[in-house]
């Protein structure tokens, strides 16, 4: 069996895109205790053992070593009394908070140089395979006056140029950086993901893998959840029939350590937001794939009928001059200023009522920014975890959500699902490492 080691593992999405395509997963390690428990709790699940044939460590990538890795993989169960085994691949995605093209990018921010310490955990396990994966805004961040593991210096380059320099001195040769977007792979969620694969030089070298679905079979979020819909009324009408995507998510993909897919027995992390009416009624008003920039140019062109949203007149009626006639006659007829489209929506324009007959957007960390399209509400962590292609059986832990200042520091369920790299993009790549191991 090819064994396997998983860095910056998060909650586990590569992990069960790894274990999928076939790998054995040795040893791990994220630096949040949040992840940890979601982890461990389903690999544990799996048949992956804590110390028995397996080990996750709880730690800074700093403070990993080659030897120490070694060190926890030669004392577990499996291997007493045994030579340890030789390590096929590692796959890891360092964190891209600074990469990433959807929030400021700040190419002084300290995880933008963890890659470095990716590629010295690399020189000294030395496995015959290397994958990366990062947000797409990897490619063109460049640093200045870098230093690289051997003191070589790197200014004004980019990531993916800096990565190929420090891989070829320890003895890698690299495949030419590739956006791979997971809805190729069968993930009902447009992402774009780089992803870089790289090889020792005396070893074959690998391929990225080919699409497996194009815009004429990808999978839908009806497709994807459309069964987890709350009112029975619209689920009937919607989701008469369970589709394949959903049984697959039901019965499980990712096998346990005999073989066996994990079936789900109930749905869990499926808790409804508790939204107040207001909210509810400004949900409504969004049309299906409208975004709240479409929504507000929409209500000042064309107008928009709120006769049938009482909560949101009597909150406009407090917050402006006019009565509640007079507010829906200004905005039948688009006769509104910012001020009181303001009031209306508020100045948050992220929203985004999602499309049920195509791909979902990029899964992100906070709920508040996805409307569901069947309902007047934000979209659960498992709903968020099916357009990940997590399966119903994988559990997430700890708090469900967090705000504020928190975020800096808490990893809810929420962000454990939004910062997965999807499983089934994973096992795709694994499987092309598996390919030219075996």
């Amino acid at each position: 069996m090819p064994y396997a080691i998983d860095l910056f593992s998060g909650a586990g999405g590569m992990s069960e895109g790894i274990i999928q395509a076939g790998f054995h997963i040795l040893f791990s390690s994220d630096i949040n205790e949040a992840v940890q428990k979601t982890y461990v709790n389903r690999h544990k699940q799996l048949g992956l053992i804590q110390g028995v044939n397996t080990y996750f460590e709880l730690a800074d990538i700093k403070d990993l070593t080659g030897d120490s890795i070694r060190d926890s993989i030669a004392d577990l169960d499996i291997f007493e009394n045994k030579e340890i085994p030789h390590i096929d691949a590692i796959f890891g995605g360092p964190p891209c908070q600074g990469f990433s093209r959807a929030g400021r990018r700040n190419p002084n921010d300290p995880r933008n140089r963890l890659f470095k310490e990716y590629v010295r955990v690399i020189g000294e396990v030395q496995p015959d395979y290397v994958v990366l994966e990062n947000v797409a805004g990897f490619c063109d961040m460049k640093l200045y006056d870098f230093e690289g593991l051997q003191g070589n210096n790197y200014d004004d380059m980019v990531i993916p140029d800096i990565l190929k320099e420090e891989l070829n001195l320890i003895g890698y040769d690299i495949l030419e950086p590739r956006i791979l977007n997971a809805a190729n792979y069968g993930v009902p969620q447009r992402r774009n993901r780089i992803i870089i694969m790289a090889y020792k030089k005396c070893m074959k070298p690998p391929r990225y893998p080919k699409p497996t679905h194009d815009e004429n079979n990808m999978v839908s979020l009806q497709d994807a959840i459309g069964d987890l819909i709350g009112n029975q009324k619209i689920k009937d009408d919607v989701n008469p029939v369970l589709t394949q995507y959903q049984l697959d998510s039901i019965n499980g993909r990712t096998p346990d350590v005999n073989g066996n897919p994990i079936a789900s027995k109930r749905i869990l992390n499926n808790d409804l937001s508790r939204h107040l009416q207001l909210i509810k009624e400004r949900f409504s008003l969004f049309e299906e794939g409208e975004t709240g920039t479409n929504l507000r140019n929409r209500i000042i062109t064309e107008g928009i009928d709120l006769s049938d949203k009482p909560t949101i007149l009597n909150h406009l009626v407090n917050n402006s001059k006019f009565t509640k006639d007079e507010i829906i006659i200004k905005f039948k007829n688009a006769d509104v200023d910012d001020k009181l489209v303001d009031a209306l929506l508020t100045k948050k324009n992220m929203r985004h009522r999602l499309s049920r007959d195509e791909p979902s957007a990029t899964i992100v960390t906070i709920p508040d920014d996805y409307i569901s399209p069947f309902e007047n509400r934000t979209l659960t962590v498992r709903e968020s975890a099916r357009l990940q292609s997590f399966d119903d059986s994988f559990e997430f832990l700890g708090k469900r959500t967090t705000g504020g200042k928190r975020r800096r520091v808490e990893v809810p369920q929420y962000s454990q699902v939004g910062n997965a790299v999807p499983p089934l993009l994973a096992k795709a790549i694994a499987q092309e490492i598996l390919k030219v191991i075996e």
